[in-house]
């Protein structure tokens, strides 16, 4: 139901990224929401119309294309541009399902939101409240990582980010179109794709075993691919 990948970012990377954050301008988060979700969110979010909010969010999706753990779970098509948020002052955002079409803002296309990503860019003991509950439908669990790690669930789950009652969380936050629509064919794929990584690390390449295994990895992806 949700993926936890760790040190996206380094400390001080994410240092590095509040810094140019706080020259950005910050606006109400709910002019962003739909009618529903205006109701119930209360937070700041980087205007997208910025320079420096445009770099920031195409650093983040580059770094995620280069990081094996994210690609092999969420086998990305399409990125919604992440894009960046700020809680405080008991800022929250209840709970809420993400639109499961979004308007692409650069493309001409639309989108399915398969899987929606929160990056922490700061520790959690920097602010207090602000955990992400996610519904899993076998229990509610909650989440705060450090800064640079992420979490990644199916953007259907019922979500909430809790008051933050002292302190500020910063994050950015992603929609993704998965080339395999279906979450537990995605999740046989990452198992799968696990098992040959550790494969290949004790065995060659051209081992019959990596080498059957690899095959029925890209036959499967050829078979779910939408």
């Amino acid at each position: 139901m949700f993926q936890v990948i760790n040190h996206v970012f380094s400390a001080t990377e994410c240092a590095e990224i509040r810094q140019k954050l706080e020259q950005g301008k910050w606006i109400d988060g709910a002019l962003t929401a739909g009618t529903l979700a205006q109701r119930v969110k209360q937070n700041l979010q980087l205007d997208d119309q910025q320079e420096i909010a445009q770099q920031l969010s195409q650093d983040v999706e580059q770094r995620l294309m280069q990081t094996p753990e994210f690609v092999s779970h969420a086998l990305p098509n399409i990125f919604y541009p992440p894009k960046f948020n700020l809680y405080q002052n008991g800022g929250f955002y209840g709970a809420h399902v993400d639109n499961a079409v979004l308007q692409h803002p650069y493309r001409p296309v639309q989108m399915r939101a398969d899987l929606s990503a929160t990056l922490f860019l700061n520790d959690p003991e920097s602010y207090e409240g602000g955990a992400l509950q996610i519904d899993t439908g076998m229990g509610v669990q909650e989440i705060k990582l450090n800064a640079g790690d992420m979490i990644l669930y199916d953007s259907g789950a019922l979500h909430q980010v809790l008051p933050v009652t002292k302190g500020q969380r910063i994050a950015s936050f992603m929609w993704i179109q998965s080339l395999v629509q279906d979450s537990k064919n995605r999740a046989m794929l990452y198992q799968l794709d696990n098992s040959i990584q550790t494969l290949r690390l004790e065995l060659t390449d051209e081992h019959e075993q990596v080498q059957q295994l690899t095959e029925l990895y890209h036959n499967l992806l050829r078979c779910w691919t939408k």
